[in-house]
């Protein structure tokens, strides 16, 4: 029994209607066309731009910035999509200090990078604003494609394969496109339902359809799709949510960080959600960071979010964690749960023990342990790959093996996102699989 048990606090509208809207706008205002230009002329246009080379998906970047700079902002969307086509969202959520903008040149020089982040985002907005399409499908090569997936790489690849004269259809299991996109980041990187404004713009060249509600493993099996198409593409994602092996993880109040950020993703009124005066978080990565940011945004008094190693290996990136922190989120490094400790079936408190690394480099608990008050508990200690259905298929550290042009090893099958082993595990990845797997089934199904 926990001794200084305190009554579970949980409730809904714990702030006003503005405070809502305050909290949840968009994190990165847009530029304007004035900004976006003078930011554009910093830009040194650099030969072999580093910038280019750490982009996942290799946006010439010196290109469409120079377009912005010139005055031709729906030129330099295309440039974009031209090796992007989910390049808006990627604006939004991609770690760009991790990436493009840590490579740029005035990083080293001046502290202070380009803002090719925001310059994208102004420049991909400016054609999806007006829904304007810039590529063209080609003549229709009688191929039909099928694809798991209607996130990022299913998306990404249906879009290519489309451009490039083939049929598209998707199989999904939620009942909206978008994947993680739609579902699974922080409301205010994508507000004023970009994530689905961005998916109308890529199904607009048409040759791809949708069919939802149907799940791989339950509603349609992978022998069927590869008996009944000329290629199948996966693009599942994860699907299960890692355990952490404790006792009591079935209490009221322990809840895994993706289903709540997929309900606050999709509630009309955020006042409707509950969440706890005191949340506890478990996890380092970017999905912990987002669901602790937006528990506190939500009203919660006190967030903590609790990480068993050292503030230098957590994925969420430092810009993600120094966010949380002016937000009030407390973030505790080298330090486990021990034991969740509930009352009439709900949670209550969680004990944590500290860690250290011993002799061999494995991380071992100190002994030393500390006990955190909690309404509600979001474990984010990652996912991983639910098989079920990808039966046949060879796996690599729980994930489907791919080659470098994504084939799985079973013939007539790719594979990209999350779901295969060797990946970032970010969105701008996930389209890069799903091109390079686009133009690699072109090339098997033209017979080259």
């Amino acid at each position: 029994m926990f001794e200084n048990l305190r009554a579970r606090d949980i409730a809904t509208g714990r702030l006003s209607g503005a405070e809502y809207a305050e909290n949840f706008t968009d994190i990165h205002p847009p530029l304007t066309a004035h900004q976006a230009e003078v930011e554009a002329d910093r830009c040194y246009f650099c030969y072999d731009a580093p910038c280019t080379v750490a982009c996942p998906t290799a946006i010439d970047i010196p290109q469409f910035i120079r377009q912005i700079a010139t005055g031709n902002r729906l030129g330099s969307g295309e440039t974009i999509f031209a090796q992007n086509i989910m390049g808006g969202m990627c604006a939004r959520v991609c770690p760009t200090e991790q990436l493009c903008e840590e490579a740029c040149v005035r990083t080293s020089a001046e502290n202070k990078p380009v803002k090719i982040g925001l310059l994208q985002r102004y420049a991909t907005d400016g054609l999806i604003d007006e829904q304007r399409q810039v590529f063209t499908r080609a003549e229709s090569s009688g191929k039909h494609v099928a694809i798991v997936g209607a996130g990022p790489a299913g998306l990404s690849c249906a879009h290519r394969l489309a451009l490039l004269g083939h049929q598209a259809t998707i199989f999904e299991a939620k009942p909206k496109p978008g994947g993680l996109n739609e579902y699974g980041i922080a409301a205010y990187k994508s507000v004023d339902d970009f994530a689905q404004a961005e998916v109308n713009y890529i199904l607009a060249i048409g040759g791809i359809s949708i069919d939802y509600g149907k799940r791989l493993g339950l509603d349609v099996t992978l022998e069927q799709l590869v008996e009944d198409y000329d290629a199948v593409f996966l693009a599942m994602g994860m699907g299960a949510v890692n355990s952490l092996g404790l006792d009591n993880e079935d209490l009221d109040g322990v809840d895994a960080a993706v289903d709540y950020i997929t309900e606050l993703r999709q509630a009309v009124e955020l006042s409707s959600l509950e969440v706890g005066r005191e949340v506890v978080v478990i996890g380092g990565g970017m999905t912990a960071i987002d669901i602790a940011d937006q528990s506190k945004r939500l009203g919660a008094t006190n967030v903590t979010l609790v990480y068993r190693r050292g503030v230098e290996r957590m994925a969420a990136s430092a810009f993600e964690q120094e966010l949380a922190k002016v937000d009030g989120v407390k973030i505790i490094c080298n330090a486990q749960p021990h034991r969740l400790i509930g009352e009439a079936g709900e949670i209550a408190a969680v004990e944590f023990e500290y860690t250290k690394t011993d002799g061999n480099g494995q991380m071992i608990g100190t002994g030393e342990k500390f006990i955190v008050d909690a309404d509600m508990l979001f474990k984010a200690i990652g996912q991983t790959f639910a098989s079920d259905g990808a039966s046949g298929l060879t796996l690599e550290g729980g994930k489907l093996a791919v080659d470098e042009e994504r084939r799985t090893s079973m013939a007539g099958v790719w594979a990209g996102g999350d779901c295969v082993a060797g990946g970032q595990d970010l969105t701008v990845a996930a389209v890069e699989d799903g091109k390079v797997a686009a133009i690699s089934m072109d090339k098997s199904l033209r017979g080259e």
